[in-house]
């Protein structure tokens, strides 16, 4: 399987109230080939007067698709995800050329997203309320789980597919209907995504747009037509999102940066902790919210790690996304190689180690090295702001209360890892590190039926599991009561 040529990649249309159609908007984005870094594409950007049709269409869409039955939701939504699975290689190489991870990471990409749109398909049908005992006699009381509203939705290019269906999933198998935003480097994959869904649902329900980023996040944000809010980026936009969602009073999901600790203890097996973090940690270039980054290892394994994680790091094959040999694509964009390259200098001058191979890397497109910053001081810059990218930052710790508070020190607290035997440190560190997720001896820290969410700077409220589906609705308390004179009635 190969990605498809410059040739034959096309950018798509917005999809605006049940019709695929170019944007009209005075601008356009250049798509282009990380491997190559050449333009393979010119997208359309939407105008406010395709926004507005949006937003028209939306409010009648939901007040529409709510009424549908849960079990009907459930299967037309399971009929798009088979229609996802099959065209799986197909939207792998879109997804490749345009974002440059390998074959194999967005194949696996492609099903993770229809596992996610599956699994709050299913749960649809297990949206339910609860009965509470009656204050008074002849009378009921209840709680009802009502879908929120029409919902806009933002999603970044470092994995489109699956942070999309995430946001697809929840809403509409809740009874919502949706405004995807998706992100402008990655238009093909996550349209051929949308197409499979939207093929199953009334016109409206699923609509999907590209823009000028401040420009569609204020039309839809500040429309009254809009009641909830899901985004998924950098730490400074969320912020920036909520103050508009605050001003409004609306409800947001955030989901956002990640600087992921990853505590090694001395009963640590090395060989297959470094074995399952370098390919974890390598994975989409190191583009992953919950990419472990910050590495703290007991003094007496430290040297035993870092030449073995320098070792595994090194044998990594880099190179074009659509090579089947490659282990590890090119950065998404220039602006990425450019702050990688300047986030190691800047720990370098500060006393980080830097261990990386010379050489060795494909010449055109944005390629990097994975590369390990050692012995590094806990306010070096890879050990602060988020890499984003192949970076590896490790350190060694004396005492598991020094690892856990070097680990807490981050503003960030979205997913973390621990490798260990120990009951006692295994107890200790899942109380106390402050991380939405936990994996230990594992790399597991997001499934469809578990919540994704950090805390601090990384965001708020959570994404996937019950929980997921809970920011989709709204409860409804129903108290009724029969009239007193009712009986009088029904007797004459």
């Amino acid at each position: 399987m190969s990605g498809p040529s410059h040739a034959t990649y096309r950018c798509p249309g917005l999809l605006i109230a049940g019709r695929w159609r170019t944007g009209r908007g005075d601008g356009s984005h250049t798509v282009i080939d990380p491997a190559t870094a050449e333009p393979i594409g010119e997208l359309r950007l939407a105008s406010g007067a395709d926004l507005r049709e949006a937003l028209d269409a939306t409010g009648p869409a939901f007040e529409s698709w709510r009424q549908v039955p849960a079990h009907e939701r459930c299967a037309r939504l399971e009929r798009g995800v088979a229609r996802l699975r099959a065209r799986a290689d197909e939207i792998a190489a879109l997804l490749t050329a345009e974002q440059g991870k390998t074959l194999a990471e967005a194949r696996a990409e492609c099903l993770m997203a229809a596992d996610l749109i599956k699994w709050y398909a299913e749960e649809a049908r297990r949206v339910h309320g609860r009965v509470l005992p009656a204050r008074a006699a002849q009378s009921r009381m209840d709680v009802l789980k009502l879908p929120v509203g029409p919902v806009a939705a933002f999603s970044p290019w470092n994995f489109p597919l699956v942070l999309s269906a995430r946001k697809l999933g929840g809403a509409l198998a809740a009874g919502c209907s949706i405004i995807l935003k998706a992100a402008e480097e990655t238009p093909a994959s996550v349209a051929a995504m949308v197409a499979c869904l939207a093929e199953e649902l009334p016109e409206g329900v699923l609509q999907l747009v590209y823009g000028v980023p401040a420009e569609v996040s204020k039309a839809l944000i500040e429309s009254p037509v809009i009641r909830k809010v899901s985004f998924t980026g950098s730490v400074p936009v969320g912020r920036h999102l909520a103050q508009m969602a605050a001003a409004q009073l609306k409800r947001i999901t955030l989901e956002l940066g990640g600087h992921a600790p990853v505590i090694v203890c001395e009963d640590a097996d090395v060989e297959r902790t470094v074995a399952m973090m370098v390919a974890h940690k390598f994975r989409n270039a190191g583009q992953a919210c919950l990419a472990p980054t910050r590495f703290y290892v007991a003094r007496p394994l430290y040297r035993d790690f870092l030449e073995a994680f320098k070792a595994a790091a090194d044998d990594l094959r880099v190179g074009p996304g659509h090579d089947p040999r490659s282990q590890m694509g090119p950065l998404a964009n220039a602006r990425r190689l450019q702050a990688v390259q300047d986030l190691v200098a800047r720990s370098a001058a500060c006393g980080a180690r830097v261990l990386t191979r010379s050489g060795g890397l494909p010449s055109g497109g944005y390629f990097a090295a994975p590369t390990l910053l050692a012995d590094m001081p806990p306010d070096a810059p890879a050990m602060v702001e988020e890499p984003f990218g192949p970076i590896a930052c490790a350190a060694p710790f004396d005492t598991l209360d020094e690892a856990i508070g070097l680990a807490n020190r981050s503003d960030y607290g979205l997913a973390g890892y621990l490798f260990t035997d120990s009951a006692r440190a295994i107890l200790a560190v899942s109380q106390r590190l402050e991380v939405g997720s936990l994996a230990i001896n594992s790399i597991g820290v997001s499934v469809p039926e578990a919540p994704f969410g950090g805390l601090k700077a990384s965001g708020w409220g959570s994404e996937s599991g019950i929980e997921g589906m809970e920011a989709f609705l709204e409860p409804r308390f129903t108290h009724y009561s029969v009239p007193q004179d009712h009986d009088r009635r029904q007797k004459t």
